[in-house]
Order: C-alpha cells, then sequence, then structure tokens
C-alpha cells in the first residue's frame, strides 16, 4: 500500500506572531459593547416620543392659527374667511411658529400657503438656507452611517411604516384624508414618510365661528429637528462607545498577555524540550503567580521533570539489562569455544552443564526482564477491583502448606478477616509470592515464616518475618533495586535474576502503598531475622 503523505502540524516558532487566542479575546470583549451600542442606536422608542412632542406642540399652534383666524379674518357677517387678511395672519404666525400654514376654504380650494414664494399684492416670503456647514455636516461620513443605519432598522418588523408624502403642484383639500376630517370639525394628525427617509408631520384642525367650520388649517413639519436630536444622541453614543472600546482593548490586551503570552512561553519551552536532546530546556516556573497558569507551568516543569527521570531510568535499566546478559553471554561463548579444542568426554559433559546452566539462566533473565518492562502499561492499563487480602494470604499459606519441601519453613499465618483493597489482585499475588520465596530461600533448616496482617483506620499492615541471616547493613533500600542479588553461599549461582523485589516494589507502588524491609536484632545486636512490611490502602 502507498503511503500516505503526512503534513507535520506547525510549530509554535512557525505559528503567527500574533497570537490567535489574544484575537480571541478581543473578539468575545468587544462584541458584547458592539452589539450594545447597535442596540442603543435603535431609538424607535425615543424617536417616538419625539415625534408626539413634536405633534402636541404642533396641535397647539394650530388651535392658535384657528382662534386667531375665527376671531380676526372673518367677514362682517361672519360667514367667511377674508383672503387678504387670512393670508397675513397666516404668514405672519406661521414665521413665528416656524412651521408650514397652509389653510384650505370650505370648498377644498387653497387660500393660504406660508411657503408660496409670491403672494397676491406682491410680497414676497423669504426663507433662510442653511449655511454650507450645516449641510456638509448632514451629508458627512457620521450622518451617512447613521442614514444607512436607519435603513437597515426599517427591515426590522418592530419599526414603524408610514405612507408616503404626496404633494400635488395645484393642492386640493381631498388630496389629505386630513384635511377631509377636519371639514367635519374633528382635529387630525399624520405622520408620512419622504423618499429619503425623513418625516412629515401633519395637524389639520377646522377653523370655526359660532359653530360653523369656515376653513381648515393644516399645518405641516419636516423631521429636520427630530433628526437633529437624534443624530446628537447617537453621535453620544458613539462618543462613549469609542471610550468604552478604547478600555475595553486595552483590558483585553492586558488579559490576554496574562493568559496567551505565558501559555505561548509554555509552549515554546516545551517545543525546545521536545525536539532538543539535553537538559538545558527548562520549563519556566511563572512562581510569581498564583493562578492557574502558575499551576500549569509548575505542573509541566514536573512532568518534565519525571520524563527525564523516566528516561534515565529506561537508560539505566537498558545498561543493567546489557550488563546482566553479558555475564551468561560470556560464560556461554568462553564454553562452547572450549568444547569445540578439546576431545576430554568427561570435561565436555562438564562443559555441557555448564552451557547448559547459562542458557537456563538467560530464559529466567529475559522473562523477568521481559515482566519488568511491561509491567508499567500494564498497571496503567488494567482495571482495579476489590481485593480480599485475608483470604489471598490464606491461599497462599495453604499452596505453601500444601506442596513445601521438608526442609521448608512452615507458615504462621495471623490475618483478620476483612481486610479488603482495591487493587489488581495478579499482580499482588505475585508480590506476595516473592516475598514468601524470599524467606523460604533465606530461612534456617527448623525455622518459621510469620505472616501477620492488621488494619486501622486508612491502611492494611501486612509482615513477612523469617528466621534468617538478615539484611545486610545499609541494604535495606538497595535490595529493591534492579538486579541486586545477595543470595545464600549455599545457593546455587545464577538461579535469581535480581528482579524479584524490584518488581514488588513497582507493583505496590501503583497501588499507592509502601513496602520496606528491616532487619531484626536480639537483645545483643546479633541479627535474627528480616521482616518485609507491606502498606496499602484499606478499602
Amino acid at each position: 500500500m502507498d503511503s500516505q503523505p503526512q503534513h507535520p502540524q506547525r510549530s509554535p516558532e512557525l505559528s503567527g506572531r500574533f497570537s490567535r487566542l489574544t484575537l480571541r479575546i478581543l473578539a468575545v470583549n468587544v462584541l458584547a459593547p458592539v452589539i450594545l451600542v447597535a442596540g442603543l442606536f435603535f431609538l424607535g422608542e425615543y424617536r417616538r416620543n419625539l415625534i408626539t412632542t413634536e405633534l402636541s406642540g404642533m396641535r397647539t399652534h394650530a388651535e392658535i392659527f384657528a382662534v386667531a383666524l375665527g376671531e380676526s379674518a372673518v367677514s362682517p357677517m361672519g360667514h367667511m374667511l377674508l383672503p387678504d387678511l387670512s393670508e397675513q395672519i397666516v404668514r405672519r404666525l406661521a414665521f413665528t411658529a416656524k412651521t408650514r400654514a397652509r389653510l384650505f376654504a370650505p370648498n377644498g380650494v387653497l387660500v393660504a400657503d406660508s411657503r408660496a414664494l409670491l403672494q397676491p399684492g406682491g410680497q414676497i416670503q423669504r426663507e433662510d438656507l442653511p449655511p454650507a456647514m450645516a449641510k456638509e455636516e448632514r451629508e458627512s461620513f457620521l450622518n451617512r452611517a447613521f442614514q444607512t443605519m436607519d435603513r437597515i432598522y426599517n427591515w426590522l418588523p418592530v419599526t414603524d411604516s408610514y405612507p408616503l408624502y404626496r404633494e400635488n403642484i395645484i393642492q386640493h383639500a381631498p388630496d389629505y384624508p386630513e384635511i377631509v376630517a377636519a371639514m367635519a370639525g374633528d382635529v387630525w394628525v399624520a405622520r408620512r414618510s419622504m423618499p429619503d427617509g425623513s418625516l412629515v408631520l401633519t395637524v389639520a384642525m377646522p377653523v370655526t365661528r359660532y359653530k360653523q367650520t369656515l376653513g381648515v388649517i393644516f399645518l405641516s413639519k419636516g423631521s429636520a429637528d427630530i433628526d437633529a436630536a437624534l443624530y446628537e444622541v447617537r453621535l453620544d453614543i458613539l462618543k462613549m462607545f469609542a471610550a468604552v472600546l478604547v478600555i475595553t482593548v486595552l483590558l483585553s490586551l492586558y488579559l490576554a498577555g496574562t493568559i496567551a503570552r505565558p501559555v505561548r512561553i509554555l509552549a515554546l519551552a516545551a517545543e525546545r524540550v521536545r525536539r532538543g536532546h539535553h537538559r538545558q530546556h527548562n520549563i519556566p516556573n511563572f512562581k510569581g503567580r498564583n493562578d492557574e497558569i502558575g499551576e500549569l507551568a509548575v505542573a509541566l516543569n514536573d512532568m518534565t521533570e519525571a520524563l527525564w527521570t523516566r528516561m534515565d531510568a529506561i537508560e539505566q535499566f537498558a545498561a543493567d539489562v546489557a550488563h546482566e546478559i553479558k555475564n551468561p553471554l560470556t560464560s556461554l561463548k568462553s564454553a562452547v569455544e572450549t568444547t569445540a579444542r578439546i576431545d576430554d568426554p568427561e570435561k565436555q559433559k562438564k562443559l555441557f552443564a555448564i552451557i547448559q546452566d547459562d542458557v537456563e539462566r538467560l530464559d529466567r533473565l529475559i522473562s523477568d526482564i521481559s515482566d519488568a518492562s511491561r509491567l508499567d502499561a500494564e498497571l496503567s492499563r488494567a482495571e482495579t477491583e476489590s481485593v480480599n487480602i485475608s483470604g489471598l494470604l490464606a491461599t497462599l499459606a495453604d499452596i505453601h502448606m500444601s506442596t513445601k519441601a521438608a526442609l521448608d519453613p512452615p507458615i504462621n499465618l495471623d490475618c483478620p478477616d476483612g481486610l479488603i483493597t482495591e487493587g489488581i489482585e495478579d499482580r499482588l499475588v505475585q508480590v506476595f509470592r516473592n516475598l514468601i520465596a524470599n524467606a523460604v530461600t533465606f530461612s534456617p533448616p527448623g525455622g518459621t515464616i510469620d505472616i501477620a496482617a492488621a488494619a486501622d483506620d486508612d491502611s492494611i499492615c501486612i509482615t513477612i518475618t523469617d528466621n534468617g541471616p538478615g539484611i545486610a547493613p545499609g541494604k535495606e533500600v538497595a535490595i529493591f533495586e534492579r538486579f541486586y542479588t545477595e543470595r545464600p553461599i549455599a545457593e546455587k549461582f545464577g538461579i535469581h535474576s535480581g528482579l524479584g523485589l524490584s518488581i514488588s516494589k513497582q507493583i505496590i507502588d501503583a497501588h499507592g502503598g509502601n513496602i520496606i524491609a528491616e532487619t531484626l536484632t536480639n537483645d545483643e545486636g546479633a541479627a535474627t531475622g528480616a521482616r518485609f512490611t507491606v502498606q496499602l490502602v484499606l478499602a
């Protein structure tokens, strides 16, 4: 099969100079004020209140117009309005109210319009144009941006929609429904929209005299003032948003600096450790930080030291294995070479016996080495279960008493029922079998092996005691090292690999327990035996 090309991931050195985590922190922190300000720009309720206030003021002005016209611009008979006088009153009041006023006769004809450039009688109405700067301000970038936002808001279902305002060149009362309604004596207000999005507000009020409708005063005004007020409010919100945005960005950069930068430093240090071949690349510890980043740095540093320790142990184990295997191989090679050079059958027989012992020694050594090398992986994968230590020790004692040789020491067991721990039963059996076998090896003829177990609040203590020569002074810890061997003089060389106690300690450590060795002495200080104590967690 053709192998697929592998694409290695970029290391931290090859990634972008600007942290992606910083960008995410900025995006998350800036998004909230942006959404809030976007909502604040939607000033629908505020605009409606301004429109209502403006219409209320226009209605008051319309009442003033209607009263002035009804009292001052009627004919002597009181049945009609005088056109010339009505025009003057409408023009004067419209200038004061800053609104457009139109007067319609009962027959629907337009009598007066304050916006007319040339009125009958040669009078010209002047309307001041806004200065150029005001026009430029309305056409400024912000104004166009606000208008664009208004158009976007108009698509929302919650926004108000108004009919389009239309104005004919020759105007009649039927062109405006509110004027028709005012002819019947009602007061009407209306809101209409212009093509550019602005509004036209209108108020129609009847002009009456002795309960007789003499015409309708029709006031209209654009939404320039309302739009200007909305513009000022939005501008103030925008200024506040700019200040909040600057503060948010600065705080986000500070937060990113306290999170993203240390994480990036740790990632770079880890990458250097991964690529390096020596211990010069240490993980920064950030001791001054009393937070999760500091804890992460300490954990990474401890993990790195643990990895180096494990690598040293593996290297040492490999060196020890090579050394231990080399001894029987050297002996085996020498015996084979010697056998090929001699013809004496008796000597060849002895050499063949040596070769067989070396091969058996190599087989035992390789088996123990294989067991020790895969022990860590097996302990990490195995599922723990409740183990009855009382029953386990009783079974091992029964097996020993049933299968022991005539000269082997008996076992005295003192163990109460109900001692339970969490662990891997097969491996715990291996530990106690090693300790019992070790005690049997060193016990003198006529000796005994005492096994006792007891429990306190949170642990189980098991002791295995023999009557042998004890442990050499200062070797109480060394006996748990790999390939350490100190066997009885009478025992045949090469039977044990020196890995039994090391494997036992490794198993007990994986169960969260402890194993120690000590020499028992009498009153004169002479050794009377060895005691191995195993401590396990009580379930």
